[in-house]
């Protein structure tokens, strides 16, 4: 693998790579290697050595460090995989493989948000315990409606947005 973790050998580094310094990684990676061990039964040098294929993620370490990496530098797969010596579906698929096991590890330390909620009551119960509310309000674009009342409805008020090349 192209991306090595040795070569994160100051505190910048290891924030700039993947959001946390050494100590919150290591921190982290406790709870990752029991989290993979729950979802999978077995260790994960026992799944690769099991595996057909030969693997290019072998280690705890090196899956996190991976999954961290991609989430903090937003690259397309084939990217991803170009930076870390594999191919675009190889990085999607262990992209996923550490989401999956890095979601259930932040869950079990109940780290995740709240993201969703079942009814209006769920939602003011949750929130007389927590002040804060964190919204993604990206506006999206539409088509234009035909209709004069329906493009009243739509309308966003941005006249001078840059349209999008299609």
């Amino acid at each position: 693998m192209k991306l090595d973790i040795n070569r994160l050998n100051s505190e910048r580094k290891w924030r700039s790579a993947t959001g946390f310094s050494r100590a919150q990684f290591e921190t982290l990676l406790v709870f990752f290697k029991a989290s993979y061990e729950s979802i999978y039964g077995k260790s994960i040098e026992v799944r690769t050595a099991e595996s057909p294929n030969h693997p290019t993620i072998t280690q705890y370490n090196t899956l996190l460090f991976f999954t961290l990496f991609s989430l903090k530098s937003g690259l397309t797969y084939d990217l991803l995989g170009f930076v870390s010596g594999m191919d675009g579906s190889n990085a999607k698929r262990n992209q996923r493989l550490g989401l999956e096991v890095l979601q259930d590890a932040l869950s079990k330390l109940g780290l995740l948000p709240k993201c969703g909620f079942e009814s209006v009551e769920d939602f003011n119960a949750y929130f007389k315990e927590h002040k804060k509310l964190i919204l993604d309000t990206t506006e999206q674009r539409i088509q234009r409606p035909k209709d004069k009342d329906a493009q009243k409805e739509s309308y966003s008020g941005k006249k001078n947005a840059i349209p999008s090349k299609q």
